[in-house]
């Protein structure tokens, strides 16, 4: 059953050195405070996962945090690039960042098969591109009804997936409603998970558009209204879009980058 933990806890008690760390959340609900902690607490070569990578994977680069990216699309939404992404992929700054490359629906599948068990996932895709001669975790496979050439994605299964969430109740069910992306797949993929959720309540109304995840399948809870700024939490608040221009000029340099980590990680101001 889900334990409710503090968010320094949570991530002392769940996240490792050397984990696979998938940090899911499309355009919002995305686990910025979980990501924050995780810098706080310094953990180091962690393979990060996540759909989109945008500002706090470029965040967790360019603390050090992360050896290897797995992803389907990377940037800056509606801004431009990645700067600490591409300083760690063009100059090892701060470290080299090992790259495995996918489709959204290649990635998408790859948790599928690890929340379902399997060891890998089929879909027509791929065709006509040079991924799989640069990742090992895409291969070709034959239809054994049709004889038909279909792309195989291995299963991912993260040691811990990190989601935001707009509620969870005291029995430590969560739910989550708006764009979902693959947070529920996320969980379900992982040997562990922390949610942070912006509201504790005693239980949920009857509004069935929503995806719960049942205590069962959720490691720990914590209480983190606002966890997702400066991204949104549908029902709770609205996106910050002058964080994610900002972003842009502030992290092309290194020392300014380093000094924004220092007063607004380390120090908790304004994270």
């Amino acid at each position: 059953m889900a334990e409710f933990l503090t968010l320094e806890s949570a991530v002392a008690t769940h996240v490792h050195d050397g984990d696979v760390v998938a940090l899911e959340g499309f355009t919002h609900l995305i686990p910025f405070a979980a990501g924050h902690e995780i810098i706080r607490q310094r953990r180091r070569d962690l393979t990060l996962v996540r759909l989109t990578p945008d500002l706090i994977c470029d965040q967790l680069i360019g603390a050090g945090c992360a050896r290897k990216l797995v992803f389907s699309w990377g940037g800056n939404p509606g801004v431009g690039s990645l700067h600490r992404f591409r300083d760690a992929v063009e100059h090892e700054w701060p470290q080299a960042l090992e790259l495995d490359e996918h489709t959204h629906a290649g990635l998408a599948n790859r948790f599928v098969a690890g929340a379902s068990g399997l060891p890998f996932a089929v879909l027509r895709a791929y065709a006509g591109t040079d991924t799989m001669a640069h990742s090992a975790t895409v291969a070709n496979v034959i239809c054994p009804f049709t004889g038909e050439l279909l792309a195989a994605v291995a299963a991912l299964r993260p040691d811990v997936s990190v989601i935001h969430a707009q509620q969870a109740d005291r029995a430590g069910n969560v739910r989550l409603w708006g764009i979902t992306g693959v947070q529920k797949e996320s969980v379900l993929a992982a040997s562990r998970s922390i949610v942070t959720v912006e509201e504790i309540v005693e239980h949920f109304d009857d509004d069935r558009s929503a995806v719960v995840l049942p205590s069962w399948t959720v490691t720990a809870i914590v209480h983190a209204p606002g966890g997702c700024y400066p991204s949104y939490a549908a029902g709770y608040s609205e996106r910050d879009n002058d964080y994610y221009e900002a972003w842009d000029s502030l992290s092309r340099d290194r020392h300014v980058f380093e000094e924004w980590l220092e007063h607004h990680v380390y120090h908790r101001e304004g994270s």
